[in-house]
């Protein structure tokens, strides 16, 4: 049970603190965590834990996700894609832009990992909502095989991307990891 009112977890799977957070200031964008605050820099060097098949009917998930989807989308700060992290909760899902699919649109993935690095690299400029101020240069694989829990059903799927968007996925899961691009990056520098 969390401390204010409304914030009971239907299946009991996410921790008070993660209730805590996925519910902090109700349904719109959620503060994210940046290199710039020392504890918030502990939690983004952290490894974050599976989601159970069983959080994915949970109110809790379908907020959290939600929200994290607007806080990626917020014109003020807006990004290509956003891992669970970046929002204060050590749980493996992302979000990424798919510009290789029509519309470009969002998608959200489950305990997403690669299982496979092409040996061809793409080197290019990356930038970061939770390194607010820098952008470095990052040499990623040009295509990538993806395993991963599909958000609604918790299937097993896999599926190969390549170009900009499979450098997408290569940064936000690092963040599952606990990695940021500034960790690979060949030089940085800081921008207004």
């Amino acid at each position: 049970m969390c401390a204010f009112s409304g914030c009971k977890s239907v299946t009991g799977v996410f921790s008070e603190n993660e209730l805590l957070v996925i519910h902090a200031g109700g349904t719109g964008i959620m503060r994210l965590y940046t290199v710039d605050n020392p504890a918030d820099s502990v939690l983004l060097r952290s490894k974050s834990a599976a989601v159970q098949e069983e959080m994915l009917t949970s109110p809790d998930f379908s907020l959290l996700v939600n929200r994290m989807l607007a806080t990626v989308n917020d014109p003020d700060n807006e990004g290509v894609g956003i891992a669970a992290p970046q929002v204060g909760i050590l749980r493996r899902i992302i979000a990424v832009q798919r510009f290789d699919k029509e519309g470009e649109p969002f998608e959200v993935y489950v305990n997403p990992e690669i299982v496979f690095y092409s040996g061809n690299k793409i080197s290019g400029i990356e930038g970061c909502l939770s390194v607010p101020g820098m952008r470095g240069r990052v040499a990623r694989a040009a295509e990538i095989t993806l395993r991963y829990r599909d958000s609604k059903t918790f299937e097993e799927r896999e599926e190969t991307v390549s170009g900009y968007t499979a450098v997408i996925f290569q940064h936000e899961t690092d963040h599952l990891n606990g990695r940021l691009y500034t960790d690979i990056a060949s030089e940085t520098e800081s921008v207004q």
